[in-house]
């Protein structure tokens, strides 16, 4: 019997079972009884509790928290989120992109920057990442570009030569891999590093006129990094430690804070400026396009139960509301299409009934039916109808913005404008972004992934990549995988040599 006051076991239909440790059997040495509902639906759900983990981003964790506007951007947007002394409930989740979920926390990889807000309008997402900028730029090449960064089919083994082959034959993704290579890929905390929307969306005003925008969330703890061996060393100790940390500040009360700040180009700017604004591989430089203040994002709650308010969470791009909008980023148009079929396929067409997704606002939708439909559908079920279903108002959307395009239908990049290489920003991050020690590092790091079973064709591939970046760097790169080729890991030799030791003294 339970003691008074504790709650009863039930199943989950409510009803009080008679035992959490015995199955129902024909004597106590008999045999299990097919009527012991209670154990079947114990081994059922067991069975069927793990859900698909996500393709990218697998690993990953986050908390609620609220975001306040404390700066008036109303002459650039509409949008009820970024309205004067808003406050508005928000969820944000940190990941990684190649690891699965139990993977360490402290692989050296971009991290996801995700924020559901719960507007009055509708939920808006901003699906970002910790840096600027991407691999790619257009989407025909991501699926390809991901499974670089996953497991081989052959051993399962994840596989440096296969990421280099990658990245060498694709140009465009050199200055996102000056950012991986450098200090900022591995930040100590999750509270310790920037989210970046990286893309280009669109901001409409009240009369109409849109505007193009960039997201950075500049974190108020400011900017702290591991070097590679202290996340060696910490993946060993720890691998959830980016989740363990931002949890327990949490719950001590000590609540992460980010101020976010906007780059705002003038639509028309778009159309004559040095590089193409909408090309997710490059920055618009600040001297150009300062950052501008807009609010605080603040986390201040942890989840109460991850798989219902994590692992089931569900980001997206064309999460959008009036007020702002997409953009000709053709990687963002595709992530419109790509995030939301993913979550159909993970978590069933009615994903967004899911109460971590639902959105606060009122929906009133012609979506009805299919696996784990839980809210009401009412009549009449289509549209155009003569009986009082909700009709569409275009005077409440922007319909994602108003700019066009025209041309013949072609397989091609970006049209190429006066800065449009693919090797300037990189070499700029290097040069004038970091220091000598910084640079130093950043060599160390491409030396030691390098020598990682990378093959000599791509190896010579690898040096003239990184000699497009900066001569000294890639001169610097190619020497040092020149005088280290020939070495063994002096940690795994004494490791090997500890383990042998102790093998034979207990013989």
């Amino acid at each position: 019997m339970t003691d008074q006051g504790q709650r009863p076991t039930t199943t989950d239909g409510g009803a009080p079972v008679a035992s959490d440790e015995h199955s129902l059997t024909v004597g106590p040495d008999g045999p299990l009884l097919l009527q012991d509902h209670y154990l079947i639906e114990q081994m059922a759900n067991f069975n069927r509790e793990r859900i698909p983990e996500r393709q990218p981003h697998a690993k990953g964790g986050g908390a609620f928290g609220t975001f306040e506007v404390t700066e008036d951007v109303t002459s650039l947007t509409r949008a009820a989120v970024f309205a004067p002394g808003t406050k508005t409930d928000v969820l944000a989740r940190f990941s990684t992109v190649a690891g699965e979920r139990g993977s360490p926390d402290t692989w050296r990889d971009p991290r996801g920057f995700s924020l559901k807000f719960f507007t009055s309008e509708g939920n808006w997402d901003m699906v970002g990442n910790n840096t600027p900028v991407f691999f790619i730029r257009d989407p025909m090449k991501f699926q390809h570009f991901i499974r670089s960064q996953k497991r081989r089919a052959d051993n399962n083994l994840r596989d440096h030569d296969m990421q280099w082959d990658f990245w060498t034959l694709s140009p465009e993704s050199s200055h996102q891999v000056a950012w991986l290579m450098g200090d900022r890929g591995i930040p100590r905390t999750w509270r310790h590093m920037n989210g970046y929307s990286s893309h280009t969306y669109s901001w409409i005003n009240a009369g109409g006129e849109l505007s193009w925008v960039k997201y950075h969330f500049k974190t108020d703890q400011g900017i702290e990094t591991f070097t590679q061996d202290e996340a060696d060393q910490m993946a060993s100790a720890d691998t959830d430690y980016h989740q363990r940390d931002l949890f327990e500040h949490i719950e001590s009360g000590e609540h992460p804070r980010w101020t976010l700040h906007v780059q705002v180009m003038p639509f028309e700017d778009a159309k004559t400026y040095r590089l193409n604004p909408f090309d997710l591989t490059k920055v618009w430089p600040h001297a150009d396009y300062p950052l501008h203040e807009v609010g605080r994002l603040t986390l201040n709650r942890n989840v109460e139960d991850y798989h219902t308010e994590m692992e089931q969470a569900a980001f997206e791009p064309n999460n959008i509301v009036p007020g702002t909008g997409l953009s000709p980023d053709k990687m963002l148009l595709a992530r419109g299409f790509s995030y939301a079929d993913a979550h159909r396929a993970r978590l069933g067409v009615n994903y967004k009934q899911i109460p971590v997704n639902a959105p606060t606002s009122p929906v009133h939708s012609y979506s009805t039916a299919g696996a784990m439909r839980v809210q009401n559908t009412k009549d009449p079920l289509y549209a155009p109808n003569s009986y009082g279903g909700p009709a569409a108002d275009p005077a409440r959307t922007d319909d994602g913005g108003r700019w066009a395009a025209d041309g013949d239908m072609v397989r091609a990049a970006y049209t190429l404008r006066e800065d449009d290489d693919d090797f300037s920003q990189a070499g700029t991050l290097v040069r004038d972004v970091m220091d000598e020690d910084a640079r130093g590092r950043l060599v160390d790091n491409v030396v030691g992934h390098l020598l990682n079973g990378v093959s000599e064709p791509i190896l010579q591939r690898a040096f003239e990549y990184w000699r497009n970046i900066d001569g000294d760097v890639g001169a610097a790169i190619e020497s040092g995988v020149r005088e280290k080729a020939d070495e063994t890991d002096p940690k795994a030799g004494e490791q090997g040599n500890e383990a042998r030791s102790s093998m034979q003294d207990k013989a």
